[in-house]
């Protein structure tokens, strides 16, 4: 298993330098593409976690592998909360 203390700074520079260069520059620019949505660093901590490791298609409780309790939790917590932020009975 990987080291979770290793980090792209301080191995590879020339990465680490255009990953800073873009944060810099999303952080001085209005960005008008839907696609290129500015992500909080909440959201960016979450799809940089484990549970990007899994594959899970399908939905909560009905997927095509095993092993998706966890994303499931997380899947339906999204759900529940996308629901309840908008007044819907299904998301």
């Amino acid at each position: 298993m990987f080291s979770r203390d290793t980090k792209i700074e301080g191995y590879d520079e020339a990465l680490w330098s255009a990953m800073q260069h873009e944060e810099s520059r999303q952080e001085e620019h209005i960005e008008l593409i839907a696609s290129e949505n500015y992500a909080s660093q909440r959201v960016m901590q979450a799809q940089g976690s484990v549970l990007t490791n899994k594959y899970a298609e399908g939905y909560p409780a009905r997927r095509y592998y095993g092993g998706c309790e966890n994303v499931d939790v997380a899947e339906q917590l999204a759900i529940e909360r996308v629901k309840q932020l908008f007044g819907a009975e299904y998301a």
